[in-house]
C-alpha cells in the first residue's frame, strides 16, 4: 500500500533589508545635492514672502521676516503706489500680463522653427544617402565648439541692417534657423529606427518629404518632445540677446522686464521682495514643466546617448 506525502510549504523568514555603510553614505550625499539644489528656490521665496523694510534689519533671518503677500501684489501690478512704498516698494510695478505674452511668443515661435528645421537637417544626415553627407555634418557639429557670445556682434549687425529690432523677428530668426546640439540629438535618434517601414514607403512611391512629415516625424515623437521643452526653457531664461536687440515694451521679455523692475527704485536699496516675487511668477511656469515632463527628458537624453 502506497503512502502518499502531502507537500509541506516552506516557511521562508523575512529577509531584512540591511543598510551597507556605501548606501548609507551615497543617500546621505544625494539628500545634501537636494537640499542645496532648493535652498536657492526656498530663499526666493522667503524674500519675496517679507516685507523690504523688515528685511534690512534680519538679512540672515531664515523666515520671512514681517510676512506679507505685498511683493506679489506689486510684481502683479495690483499694488497701489501708497501701500508699495509702505512696504519698502519703490511704487513701481510689471505689466506683467504683457510680459508673459511676450515670453511665451518668443520661446513658442522660436522653438516651433528650431525643431522644425533641426528635424529636417537630422533626417537627412540620418536617413538620406549624399555624397558628403559626414564632412557637411562635421562642419555643423564644430559649431558646438564655438561659445555663443562671438555670434552675438555679428547677429546683431544682421538683424540692424535688415532694419528688425524692436520685433519678435529681429528676436526670433538668429537663433531659430541652426541649432548644433538640436540636430545632433535628433541625428542621434534617428540613426536608429528601423528602415523597414521607410523602404516600404519608397516601394509605394512615397518621396523624401512626405516620409519625413508622415513616418519620421511621429517615430520621433519622444525625443521631439524632449527637444522642444529644452528650447522652450533655454529661449524662456534668454537676456542678453534680447537685451540688444529690444528696448520696447511691446517685444520685451519678462527677464528684461525684471532688470527694468529692479532699476526702478529710487531708494538706496533694490525692491529686492518684489524682485523675488515676479523672479518666481516668471519661473513657475519651468518649474511645472519640469515636474511634469522631467523623466522623459532623462529617459530620451538616455536613450539618444547610446544609439
Amino acid at each position: 500500500m502506497a503512502v502518499t506525502l502531502a507537500p509541506t510549504a516552506i516557511v521562508r523568514s523575512p529577509r531584512r533589508r540591511t543598510f551597507a555603510p556605501g548606501r548609507i553614505v551615497a543617500w546621505t550625499y544625494l539628500g545634501i545635492i537636494v537640499l542645496i539644489t532648493l535652498f536657492p528656490f526656498y530663499w526666493i521665496l522667503r524674500t519675496a514672502l517679507s516685507n523690504n523694510y523688515s528685511l534690512a534689519t534680519h538679512p540672515s533671518s531664515p523666515l520671512p521676516v514681517g510676512f506679507t503677500f505685498g511683493a506679489f501684489e506689486r510684481a502683479l501690478g495690483i499694488a497701489d503706489t501708497a501701500q508699495a512704498q509702505a512696504q519698502g516698494g519703490s511704487g513701481a510695478s510689471l505689466d506683467i500680463a504683457l510680459y508673459l505674452r511676450n515670453s511665451l511668443v518668443y520661446a513658442s515661435v522660436q522653438t516651433v522653427l528650431i525643431v522644425l528645421f533641426s528635424a529636417a537637417a537630422a533626417y537627412a544626415f540620418s536617413r538620406l544617402h549624399w555624397r558628403g553627407r559626414n564632412l557637411v555634418f562635421n562642419i555643423l557639429i564644430a559649431a558646438l565648439m564655438v561659445p555663443s557670445v562671438f555670434t552675438l556682434l555679428p547677429n546683431f549687425v544682421f538683424v540692424k541692417d535688415l532694419g528688425l529690432t524692436n520685433t519678435f523677428a529681429g528676436l526670433i530668426l538668429p537663433g531659430a534657423l541652426f541649432q548644433a546640439f538640436t540636430l545632433f540629438f535628433l541625428r542621434q535618434f534617428m540613426l536608429g529606427l528601423s528602415s523597414e517601414i521607410e523602404e516600404a514607403a519608397i516601394i509605394d512611391g512615397a518621396g523624401p518629404l512626405r516620409i519625413f512629415f508622415r513616418i519620421i516625424l511621429p517615430m520621433s515623437s519622444a525625443p521631439i518632445a524632449t527637444i522642444s521643452l529644452l528650447m522652450f526653457v533655454n529661449a524662456w531664461n534668454d537676456y542678453l540677446w534680447p537685451l540688444l536687440v529690444t528696448n520696447d515694451d511691446s517685444v520685451q521679455p519678462l527677464t528684461l522686464a525684471l532688470g527694468v523692475f529692479k532699476q526702478s527704485s529710487p531708494q538706496a536699496a533694490p525692491d529686492w521682495a518684489g524682485l523675488m516675487a515676479a523672479a518666481l511668477i516668471a519661473a513657475l511656469p519651468m518649474l511645472l514643466l519640469f515636474v511634469a515632463f522631467g523623466r522623459r527628458i532623462v529617459n530620451s537624453i538616455g536613450f539618444s546617448g547610446i544609439k
